[in-house]
């Protein structure tokens, strides 16, 4: 029998009550408090009032952010972190808060039909009960599409920064990114390695987006856009392609037609690099990861994220004739193959 006295209740409550905590946290990005601290500290009283908090709740909320390390508070100003400083002021390119303004506003709420999801395998978004597809519905209006292609560059950049050093860009020439969102990637990479040119290629509503990122980085000679839609036009021609966060929308079969294309459309001697939330081979240590793959359960009809070996396995069915597969980050790595 185990001795009661030897064990603690403390971290189921910590998970089980951890979506208190998160929604200060989004709630905090969402109405823009990192952004507001970014110039200088500021009191309670100040804050309240250009944030619009009401008096019976802003001190707990300000003072949660400081107890779970995301604000400072010195004599009676509160003021960003370093990383809340570097990471959540919507005026700093470092910014990531993209994202997680996006999981305040629609994820969130989708999360608390996980129970169904679970028990239906269906999508909790949008879609359901008929309704409208949601990427449908991102893609038909500007603003929210910006908003969701910031989020796609916030998640994608630490990543993004990591091959831009680690993949050997130096025996290649050109690259295109599939399902190339902002340009995130592409911006990275090019400014490293200013001997590449590039293709982004995505649905047609992404080219302003894109060509003002692009434009932004001062690279608007090296990187152009191409419109189209993966599964039924042809892929640009380069000697790298990447997926990059894109695999996991779908289910078994499209992932290995996808895979297949990009075999089909790279040059001799190319290579396709593949990233995502890869899920640890034991499946026991990437959290992330698998948290990753049940919203793709709640998001899409049939998507899921993967090992390294799945996807290792999907390239060598297409042709690849060498793969290898690498962690950059704790939650995210490449899968690379060779043609």
């Amino acid at each position: 029998m185990t001795d009661h006295r030897d064990i603690s209740p403390d971290q189921i409550f910590q998970v089980g009550f951890g979506f208190w905590g998160s929604k200060v946290l989004l709630s905090a990005v969402e109405i823009g408090l990192f952004t507001e601290l970014a110039s200088a500290p500021q009191s309670l009283a100040s804050l309240s009032r250009r944030l619009d908090l009401h008096p019976r709740a802003a001190a707990d909320f300000l003072d949660a952010l400081v107890s779970m390390g995301f604000l400072a508070r010195e004599n009676g100003l509160y003021a960003n972190t370093p990383t809340t400083d570097a990471y959540l002021d919507r005026s700093k390119e470092s910014y990531v808060g993209g994202l997680l303004e996006m999981a305040s506003v629609r994820m969130y709420p989708f999360w608390g039909s996980l129970t169904e999801a679970l028990r239906t395998g269906l999508p909790q978004n949008e879609a359901k009960n008929g309704g409208p597809d949601p990427f449908q519905a991102i893609y038909a209006d500007p603003d929210v599409l910006k908003g969701f292609l910031q989020a796609m560059t916030g998640i994608s950049r630490p990543v993004a920064a990591s091959i831009g050093e680690r993949f050997n860009w130096s025996s290649y020439r050109t690259f295109a990114d599939i399902g190339c969102a902002q340009g995130g990637l592409m911006t990275h990479v090019a400014a490293r390695h200013p001997h590449l040119k590039g293709v982004g290629f995505d649905l047609p509503p992404v080219r302003p987006v894109f060509e003002h990122h692009v434009r932004s980085a001062g690279l608007q000679d090296k990187l152009r856009f191409e419109g189209g839609d993966f599964f039924v036009d042809a892929l640009p021609e380069a000697e790298v392609l990447v997926l990059g966060h894109i695999l996991h929308d779908w289910d078994l079969e499209r992932k290995r037609a996808l895979v297949a294309k990009c075999y089909e459309a790279l040059r001799g001697g190319g290579a396709l690099i593949v990233y995502d939330a890869l899920i640890d081979d034991e499946r026991r240590t990437n959290t992330f990861g698998l948290l990753m793959s049940l919203n793709m359960l709640i998001e899409t009809p049939g998507g899921y994220d993967y090992t390294g070996p799945d996807c290792e396995g999907w390239m060598r069915a297409a042709g690849f004739r060498m793969t290898r597969t690498e962690m950059l980050t704790s939650t995210h790595g490449m899968v690379v193959g060779f043609k």
